[in-house]
Order: structure tokens, then C-alpha cells, then sequence
């Protein structure tokens, strides 16, 4: 069954249901720390962990953050200075109080003192307590401030971890030739992986973060490569024959891709290393886009130009059981959600001469086959990723006048540009 539009807020409460953002939000107060110290670093690294750290919980999509205008004059920077009636009454009215404290020391460290508290609760309040210590560094203190809201995200979301310490790897030309970048999901610390000076395309970092596949154009055609993270280096893989397009891991690190090595592009599977190839689709295709059910692993999603128009299909992890999802326009860029419900894939529902369409993306529960458009005449929008914690979504739009990479919660809300240097496109997020 297919929903219509009339039925969008019904189809936005099982999206929500099934993303865990259907939870009511805890209302939450995030107080600025305090210096502990008197160190002449303490103000620029406070105002970094503070943005950090608000932006974070910000982010996750689960907190109704309460705003900094409603709280009490003096903010705690120790549990001895809670004040639980400023901050559990109107006008903070709040559930949960973050606060704490950081201080630089003359050796260059910094240490910082973090804790939640249930504001409801003054006979056993704590819910974290936590301290850290690192390099009196901006970067550092960005870290630690990832690392303190994922453990606030972790208890207060349901036991599910956070993503503030998770990296988006992507496609840019700043550098004057299509490279892998990387950077943290909120867009900070954008760096350079490959310098090949050639063209590569659609980035997908390996279930336990150590690999990233992609495919490049080398002197025999396009391969897919293999780039080590525990070498920093490239490290050598097959070269197969023909154009090697879209690599996509599976849960336990089998390499799915495209390959024309037998003429028409069909969709391959092979161990991590290259070997033991398999053919999984004999269509005359083209069949393109693989990607795994990322929980069970016996699914794969792809896309296929078998009737025409490309439509996206889901098929067993041996090829079997070939079902198309899609029932009309132009579909692509498939992705499976970390919890085997979704895909989201980018789709031009109403497609050919004179037709108002644009790429737009959807979110479609598998078994029932109904699904929800999430973005809405903003350009084209493609290449969507789910996030590891299946509340987000990172994905290429060309809405601000040129290609670059967006986020926004699973159910379409929440939209936030990532990238404005150059062109950037094709996002993959790692999986944890």
C-alpha cells in the first residue's frame, strides 16, 4: 500500500516509532562549565566545549533543550552548588541538568568534571558523573565535549549510542580533483584522506572503521581501491576488468559493487580481501548501488535500469528472491537503515518531458512498502546515509546553489548544512 499525501502524519509517526524519535522529548538544561582554574587558556577552550557540547545535544533530536535565557543567574559548577528548585520550577522547568567544570593547568593539560543530574529526584539525583583529561587544546576539548554528550545521549536515549564521536566521509573537488575528505558529523575538522589526483567516487567506510572502499579512475579503468587506515596508505585490491562502480560492506565485511567485467554492469560480491568473487544478478541491467541490510546482512537494496527507468530493487545476499520497491519515475542511491526497517534513496516520482519533478528523498519501511518524502522543492537532493544511531540522515543537496553535503533527523526535520568549500557530494557515515 502507498501512502498519499493525506496520510503524511500518520506516516510521519511510524517513521518516528521506527527511528526512536517518537519518544517524548526529556526536557533538558545544559549549563555553561566553569573555570576551575585560573589559567588565561580557560576562557577560549570553555566557550569550544560549551558550543560543543550544546550543539551536540542540539543535534541528537531526542532533548527539548531548555534555553539559556530561562536559566537561574548563578549556574553550578559542582553538585554543591545546586540550587534544584531554580531549575526544576518554571521558568526552566527542567527533567535533566548537565553542568561541570574545566580547568587548564600550567602543564598543558586541561581537565574537565562533568555530571547529569535528575533535577526531579534531590534524594539520589546523579545519573553520570564523569572527568577527563587531555592536551589544553581546542581539538581536545572538542573531543571531550563529543564524548560527555554521547554519554548523556547514551543514558537518556533509550541505551542508544550516541554519534557526536562518529565521522561522514565524502566526495570533494576543493583541491582541483574529485578526492575522499572526511569530517566529524557536525561538519568540523574537514581534512583530505586520498591524493590520487584522479576521480574517485562513493566512499564507504568498513563496518570496524579500519578500511575505506571506493572506486577511481586508474590507468586500467575504474577500480574499486582500498585505502588502510592502520597503514595510512593505500593497499592493493583485484583489478576485475571493466568499470568497478559503488562498493558497499557488508555487516561482516564482504565487499558488494558493480562491475561490467561480463559486459552489462551486475552487481558482485567478494571477501574483504578480493577473492572468492561471486556474480549475484544476470540482468541486462544496468545494475548499480548495492547496499546491505546493515542488521542482518542477508538483504541487499540496488538499483536496476532492468524496465527502464532506473527503480530500485531489493534482492537475498545470493542473488534470490528479486523484489522491485519502487513504482514509478526515476530511483536511486538506496541506502539501508542500521535497524533493517528503512531505505532512503533519492526519487524523481514524476519523470520526463514537462514533468514538475525533482530529486527529493524518501524514506520507505520495507515490509509494508509505504513510504514518506522527506525533503521537499530544495534542488536536487541525493546520496543519502543513515547515521549509526538511526536518527539521522547525511545526504547531497544542490539547494544553495551548488552540491553539498546536509544532514537532518530521520523524519526530515532538523536540516543543517555541513559543507560550503567547493563542490561535496556522495556522504557515507562510518557505522559507529
Amino acid at each position: 500500500m502507498f501512502l498519499s499525501l493525506a496520510a503524511a502524519s500518520s506516516a510521519q509517526d511510524w517513521i518516528r516509532t521506527g527511528t526512536g524519535l517518537g519518544v517524548e522529548k526529556v526536557r533538558l538544561a545544559a549549563s555553561d562549565f566553569k573555570p576551575s582554574t585560573q589559567d588565561s587558556k580557560n576562557t577560549d577552550l570553555l566557550k569550544t566545549f560549551n558550543d560543543t557540547l550544546w550543539n551536540d545535544l542540539d543535534n541528537a533530536g531526542i532533548f527539548d533543550l531548555v534555553s539559556k535565557s530561562f536559566y537561574p543567574l548563578q549556574v553550578p559548577g559542582q553538585p554543591t552548588e545546586i540550587n534544584f528548585s531554580e531549575w526544576n520550577s518554571p521558568p526552566p522547568n527542567a527533567s535533566m541538568l548537565a553542568f561541570g567544570n574545566l580547568g587548564a593547568a600550567a602543564d598543558d593539560k586541561v581537565t574537565v568534571q562533568g555530571w547529569l543530574y535528575d533535577v526531579k529526584n534531590q534524594t539520589s539525583p546523579q545519573v553520570l558523573g564523569k572527568q577527563y583529561s587531555d592536551a589544553a587544546t581546542n581539538d581536545a576539548v572538542r573531543v571531550i565535549a563529543h564524548k560527555f554528550a554521547d554519554e548523556i545521549i547514551f543514558r537518556l536515549g533509550g541505551g542508544v549510542p550516541g554519534i557526536a564521536e562518529s565521522t561522514i566521509y565524502f566526495v570533494s573537488e576543493r583541491s582541483g580533483h574529485k578526492e575522499v575528505w572526511a569530517m566529524d558529523y557536525d561538519g568540523a575538522n574537514q581534512h583530505g584522506i586520498t591524493h590520487l589526483g584522479s576521480i574517485s567516487l562513493s566512499p564507504r567506510i568498513s563496518p570496524d572503521g579500519s578500511r575505506l572502499a571506493f572506486s577511481s579512475v586508474t590507468k586500467s579503468g575504474w577500480d574499486i581501491m582500498m585505502y588502510s587506515f592502520d597503514l595510512n596508505r593505500m593497499v592493493s585490491y583485484p583489478h576485475f576488468g571493466g568499470m568497478n562502480l559503488s562498493p558497499s560492506w557488508s555487516p561482516d565485511g564482504k565487499l558488494a559493487f558493480s562491475s561490467s567485467r561480463n559486459g552489462y554492469p551486475n552487481i558482485f560480491v567478494a571477501d574483504p580481501s578480493g577473492g572468492n568473487l561471486r556474480r549475484l544478478t544476470n540482468g541486462q541491467g544496468p545494475d548499480v548501488s548495492p547496499t546491505w541490510n546493515r542488521k542482518t546482512g542477508a538483504q541487499i537494496a540496488f538499483v536496476s535500469g532492468r524496465t527502464g527507468l532506473p527503480q530500485i530493487y531489493t534482492m537475498e545476499a545470493d542473488g534470490t528472491n528479486v523484489q522491485r520497491v519502487t513504482d514509478q519515475g526515476y530511483a536511486v542511491s538506496p541506502n539501508w537503515s542500521p535497524n533493517g526497517q528503512f531505505l532512503t534513496f533519492s526519487w524523481m516520482r514524476k519523470y520526463g518531458p514537462g514533468e514538475p519533478g525533482s530529486n527529493d528523498l524518501y524514506l520507505m519501511d520495507i515490509a509494508s512498502k509505504q513510504w514518506v518524502q522527506l525533503t521537499h522543492d530544495a534542488g536536487r537532493n541525493d546520496f543519502p546515509c543513515w547515521s549509526p544511531d538511526g536518527r539521522h540522515i547525511v545526504f547531497q543537496s544542490h539547494r544553495s546553489g551548488s552540491d553539498q553535503i546536509w544532514s537532518m533527523l530521520a523524519d526530515g526535520t532538523n536540516v543543517k548544512q555541513l559543507t560550503f568549500t567547493g563542490n561535496n557530494t556522495q556522504p557515507n557515515w562510518s557505522w559507529k
